[in-house]
């Protein structure tokens, strides 16, 4: 099995960014955890600040991969494009975001994404990447 995890804008900056709301750790210094969780499943990471380069991204794994983890960031809010590239892909995409968005501000409370993804998790921290990897090993 092979899941893709994908970051958008600012999440690169994990563990330095607000760390009341998005936690101490930087994405780097989670990921061997989390793929010590996972040893049989092949868990590849990537993150990008630009909103096409996120589309590409996309439509590369998103025809040969098990799934897609995607955190969006800002984008979530704001992008019909993400939409449109994820309902046209053939594997499942998880929707996750660090904070629980729906306790931030009230722009932060609408998807354009959630309703073309699996499953949406939100405000369990950095373990909200678990927990989409086990939904979609459960939605198989």
């Amino acid at each position: 099995m092979k899941i893709q995890i994908i970051n958008g804008p600012n999440l690169n900056l994990l563990g330095v960014r607000e760390p009341g709301i998005y936690g101490s750790n930087s994405f780097e210094s989670y990921l061997p955890q989390l793929k010590a969780v996972f040893p049989d499943i092949e868990i590849d990471y990537y993150q990008s600040n630009i909103e096409g380069e996120l589309i590409d991204k996309l439509q590369e794994v998103g025809f040969s991969y098990d799934g897609v983890v995607f955190n969006a960031g800002a984008y979530t809010h704001t992008s019909v494009a993400l939409q449109d590239c994820i309902r046209s892909l053939k594997c499942p995409v998880v929707e996750v975001h660090i904070s629980n968005v729906h306790k931030r501000e009230e722009f932060r409370h609408k998807s354009m994404i959630s309703c073309a993804c699996l499953g949406v998790i939100a405000g369990f921290g950095l373990a909200g990447y678990e927990l989409a990897i086990r939904g979609i090993i459960a939605n198989k």
